[in-house]
């Protein structure tokens, strides 16, 4: 887990702070969340890890993508394009300069966790 938590850490790092402080958050909230998540890169991306993957992010110039998948971009698609946000079919991009919605992000975090745990069983 520590090498994990490096290569992560790693990756936030050579980005702005702002986008740092971002990460920071998305990762403090997927733990909150899903206390049993693991942490890896896949696709290049920070990755958590809950049975399978879990949700993602990525660092951008102008945006921070998340990657809920598609599900969870459909579940949400009508708050995602309520609050105007971009996103495709599984990932919705936060711009830099504007705040996270905690909440949007967290509702989709409970989602997977409970599409994850529906779909082990």
């Amino acid at each position: 887990m520590e090498k994990i938590c490096k290569e992560i850490d790693d990756y936030m790092n050579v980005f702005s702070e702002e986008l740092q402080v971002k990460m920071k958050l998305i990762r403090e909230w997927v733990h909150e969340i899903v206390p049993e998540v693991s942490e890896k890169i896949s696709y290049q991306m920070p990755t958590f890890y809950y049975k399978e993957n879990l949700v993602h992010f990525a660092a951008y110039p102008k945006h921070l993508g998340f990657y809920p998948t598609p599900s969870a971009i459909s579940a949400f698609e009508a708050e995602i394009k309520a609050r105007k946000f971009k996103y495709a079919k599984g990932s919705v991009q936060f711009p830099n300069g504007e705040s996270l919605p905690e909440d949007l992000i967290k509702d989709m975090i409970r989602y997977r966790k409970i599409e994850v745990e529906q779909k082990v069983k």
